[in-house]
């Protein structure tokens, strides 16, 4: 069975839509992502990543209703898969194997 690997910002951006649970959209993953990783982050590299990620199963979106606020406009809302949370569940056992086979170090 092949594994499906997500670059660095890819998994960000799914654990914020993980997070936001069913109410994410491109500005407000932005926001999220600045706030928890003081990071600079560009609004288009995360449309980007959504809908890379939805191509490979990982979310899935529908548009939200109209607000005036947006001039009328619909949000596309995204929530993740069960697939999606089966790959971030996968990655973060590699990575806890990985910091759990890190042996005792001394570095005087």
């Amino acid at each position: 069975m092949s594994r499906t690997y997500l670059g660095e910002f890819e998994e960000l951006v799914l654990l914020t839509v993980a997070i936001l649970n069913g109410s994410a959209y491109g500005l407000n993953i932005a926001d999220e992502l600045k706030q928890r990783t003081h990071r600079s982050i560009n609004l288009s590299g995360v449309h980007v990543a959504l809908y890379r990620l939805e191509d490979k199963g990982f979310v899935k979106s529908e548009l939200g209703g109209a607000t005036a606020a947006r001039g009328g406009r619909r949000k596309r809302l995204f929530s993740i898969t069960a697939y999606g949370k089966q790959t971030l569940d996968e990655l973060r056992q590699v990575r806890n194997d990985l910091w759990e086979a890190i042996p005792n170090l001394s570095f005087s």
